[in-house]
């Protein structure tokens, strides 16, 4: 039997196969080794290339902010602190007037800066061999400038005077300023002149106006009813009070129930009752006096009229020469030993038959319904006033001198201060506590301006210690004539008080405060027109 021969073509195919698998296999590893040695180069360069991207940046970024900047052998730095100690040189040359010095250490300063302007520009750090001249003139000249005593102390003693003497002259300034702005406060603007003249010839030629006097019986009944609302303005200022009885008037919501009873002084009697016998204000009840009518109101009686007769007194208001000037002129205005002024201490008098009466300065303007005013309970208080110590300025001890013993044994120096201009007083009460002796009392304790110095309100605060309640700040908005004043009080308050020398009548009043004025002003009046007044 034959044999079959052996199949070798199967095994051959097993062989194949396995030889093309390990191919395979090694294919792969070799693959996965090249793209990782690949990855590792790029990683490794973009390591390099970000420290180096790094170091471009704070190149960038100027030699101020580099290791090399910072380091205590750093040329740079050397150079920078020599063109900062030249800067503090040539203020102190030009100081001394040495100009030529100045613009030697001025051109050195700007070699200085040409170098490391292009040592930041090529972003490498200076060498000694680039910068030792400018190092060496730098240095010869800081040194002439210590020879010359350019040091701080020099310039320290040299600033102090310089401060000194511009304080002297400040001071000489604003005590000008302030004799200057005084003067014009105090100035009669031709126009409420002219005012005066004209009304006063007019009361004299008509007869219509001198018929309305006699018929004054008819509103005295009117003058002593406590059931309507009294207020008072003691004021030579006609122009100035007819608008505080204007803006009264336009704002009560009952006017005939509102009277108002003026005050002036003999001089501007007749004008002032011709004004309001031909002007109307809504059937506002309007009575004018004169306080030389007074006869209580004497020397004997009155404490200010007492020392208007002392000739020390009359010196220090009118000459201005016994203390060689050294009181500010403020302190000195006559105008404090005036009986209009004064007489807001003597209301129970003037007034005999009420019981409550509001007191209004003449620069006031009036925006709300006063009406209010005569409800309120002033807790068996004399005075209802608006407090002012909202700051430290407007306490007892800044208006009191706390030197001297009275002062200091009866009053504490933080209690809070209030303002004259719009007051509520009880005269009931005044009466009963006698409170105008009290003011006698301490107005003759200040015959020698120990205790205060300036005007009625330190008195006033002495004389209702302890007898002031205090009112709704919106009652009264003050310091219209001599600061500014937050529109949302303004808005809200019921009188605006322009206290202070910047009068709205004046040249020097403040501007933008001047129309709320200047609205309760009839312009159109002939009399105004006459006398150019606008």
């Amino acid at each position: 039997m034959r044999r079959r021969p052996v199949d070798f073509r199967r095994p051959v195919r097993r062989r194949i196969s396995s030889v093309v698998w390990w191919t395979l296999c090694g294919i792969s590893v070799l693959l996965f080794i090249v793209i990782f040695s690949k990855e590792s180069r790029i990683e490794s360069r973009s390591t390099s290339f970000n420290k180096y991207y790094t170091k471009y940046e704070k190149n960038i970024e100027g030699l101020n902010i580099t290791d090399e900047m910072l380091s205590p052998n750093s040329i740079t730095r050397q150079l920078s602190d020599q063109i900062s100690l030249a800067k503090a040189f040539v203020v102190i040359a030009k100081e001394s007037n040495n100009l030529q010095f100045a613009w030697e250490l001025s051109a050195q300063i700007r070699n200085s800066q040409v170098l490391l302007s292009n040592a930041a520009t090529r972003r490498a750090p200076l060498t000694t061999r680039e910068s030792e001249t400018a190092i060496r003139d730098m240095a010869l000249l800081l040194f002439q400038a210590q020879q010359l005593h350019y040091d701080s102390a020099t310039m320290i003693m040299r600033l102090k005077a310089k401060i000194q003497v511009l304080d002297e002259q400040m001071g000489i300034v604003n005590e000008k300023s302030s004799k200057y702005g005084q003067i014009a406060a105090e100035e009669i603007p031709k126009g409420l002149y002219c005012i005066g003249i004209r009304l006063t010839t007019e009361w004299f030629g008509n007869p219509n106006l001198q018929r309305k006097k006699n018929e004054r019986t008819q509103i005295q009944t009117k003058l002593r009813d406590n059931n309507l609302y009294h207020f008072c303005v003691f004021s030579d200022n006609i122009l100035a009070t007819s608008v505080v009885v204007n803006s009264t008037a336009l704002n009560s919501k009952n006017p005939d129930m509102v009277v108002f009873h003026l005050v002036t002084d003999e001089i501007n009697y007749i004008a002032m009752k011709a004004w309001f016998a031909m002007n109307t204000f809504r059937g506002v009840t309007v009575e004018v006096q004169k306080f030389e009518d007074f006869k209580w109101l004497n020397a004997s009686y009155v404490p200010v009229l007492k020392q208007l007769q002392d000739s020390e007194t009359q010196s220090y208001y009118f000459s201005g020469h016994n203390d060689d000037g050294r009181t500010p002129i403020k302190f000195r205005n006559p105008k404090y030993l005036s009986m209009l002024n004064h007489l807001r201490f003597y209301i129970p008098e003037v007034f005999p038959a009420l019981k409550k009466v509001v007191f209004l300065d003449d620069d006031v303007v009036v925006q709300k319904d006063l009406s209010g005013l005569f409800s309120i309970d002033l807790n068996s208080n004399v005075n209802g006033a608006v407090e002012t110590c909202m700051e430290t300025f407007h306490r007892y001890h800044k208006y009191l001198n706390y030197s001297h013993p009275l002062i200091r044994e009866h009053f504490d120096p933080d209690a809070c201060g209030w303002a004259f201009g719009m007051n509520v007083f009880d005269l009931v009460e005044w009466r009963k506590r006698n409170v105008t002796e009290i003011y006698h009392y301490w107005q003759e304790k200040n015959v020698d301006r120990t205790l205060w110095k300036l005007g009625t309100l330190p008195p006033g605060l002495l004389t209702f210690y302890g007898l002031t309640e205090p009112l709704d700040p919106s009652w009264h908005v003050l310091g219209l004539g001599y600061t500014n004043v937050d529109p949302h009080l303004i808005e809200k308050g019921a009188v605006l008080h322009f206290n202070g020398n910047s009068k709205p009548w004046l040249k020097i009043g403040m501007e933008k405060y001047k129309p709320l004025w200047e609205k309760h002003v009839d312009y159109s009046h002939p009399l105004l027109q006459q006398c150019n007044f606008h």
